[in-house]
């Protein structure tokens, strides 16, 4: 039951697939991080097609904290959608996105309500440390958050991932945006407001291993760079212009020689690697304008960004 009407809520929102083994574990340590605050604290689970006992272990802890709403989706649609359906359904005065994997310690919610209480509307959590990833998943995410930094048209926080907290101002801001294509950390920081920082340490997960894939980092990465930035398409502009200039001149340079001085066209081997180099420039250049114009084909559909095949809702639901 809701112990006092004139607290705030806060809403902590944690999508989950396949992580049955962690989620008693970090509903005890929100439970215990949150228990001071003086706060209502509401805590949404998204089930984003767990193939195991997700779902299970959800149900479970509601039944006995009517404080939890379970967004059961239909299937798989991805943490960025999942983690959207949670958003959709807060009722807090604020909310804070939090992996289920307890890589993003619980224990850190303190100093994002503080910095809330200061003023902020957002409050981002950076890294300054990520235990548990190995060097080359370190490597390549130090340097994928700084080229997106300074290529993208906003500034989007480097080494800060979804651990955030946003108030409501902030999260009516980000509900407007309805695109298909999600990169969250990057439509966090458009919305703008007065955001904040707080610096902690990544934990290694608490049990079992990353559902995440190489492939499908790097199609996160190319959505957040496609998302927030005509860079890409600018870059293959270049390149062709420069292509054809270097064409030009070789081709002008090849027809001055053969009439002023009388020199035999030879170079079979270098006209092939010629025309192969141009050609994988050009296939590039097609591929990167075959993105953007998927990426329109894809919001033209106007399909719903996910579908809920079922959803307890908390005693808060009807709070916003």
């Amino acid at each position: 039951m809701i112990e006092n009407q004139n607290k705030e809520l806060l809403t902590i929102i944690s999508p989950a697939y396949n992580e049955a083994e962690n989620l008693d574990e970090l509903y005890s340590r929100i439970l215990n991080a949150t228990e001071n605050l003086n706060l209502e604290i509401e805590i949404i689970y998204v089930n984003d097609g767990s193939n195991d006992n997700t779902i299970e272990v959800i149900n479970r802890q509601s039944e006995n904290d009517g404080r939890i709403t379970v967004i059961d989706l239909s299937r798989n649609f991805g943490k960025e959608i999942a983690l959207t359906a949670g958003l959709d359904h807060a009722s807090g005065d604020a909310v804070i996105v939090i992996d289920s994997d307890l890589q993003d310690p619980p224990e850190v919610i303190p100093q994002l309500v503080e910095k809330w209480r200061d003023g902020n509307d957002v409050v981002n959590a950076k890294r300054i440390k990520r235990k548990g990833e190995g060097l080359l998943k370190k490597i390549t995410s130090y340097t994928y958050y700084r080229l997106l930094f300074h290529l993208s048209d906003i500034k989007i926080p480097m080494d800060t991932g979804d651990f955030r907290l946003l108030n409501r101002n902030a999260l009516n801001a980000v509900l407007k945006l309805r695109e298909k294509h999600r990169y969250m950390k990057g439509l966090f920081a458009w919305v703008g407001f007065k955001q904040q920082e707080i610096q902690y340490e990544r934990e290694a997960r608490y049990k079992g291993k990353t559902k995440w894939s190489f492939f499908g980092l790097f199609n996160l990465a190319f959505d957040g760079l496609t998302s927030f930035s005509i860079l890409p398409l600018r870059l293959a502009s270049t390149v062709g212009f420069l292509s054809a200039l270097f064409g030009f001149f070789y081709g002008a340079t090849i027809v001055i020689k053969k009439v002023f001085f009388h020199e035999p066209v030879v170079g079979f081997t270098s006209l092939v690697v010629l025309i192969t180099f141009f050609g994988g420039i050009q296939l590039l250049s097609i591929g990167i304008i075959g993105e953007y114009i998927g990426r329109i084909f894809n919001e033209t559909k106007n399909r719903p960004l996910y579908i809920v095949k079922n959803i307890k809702e908390s005693v808060f639901s009807n709070k916003s």
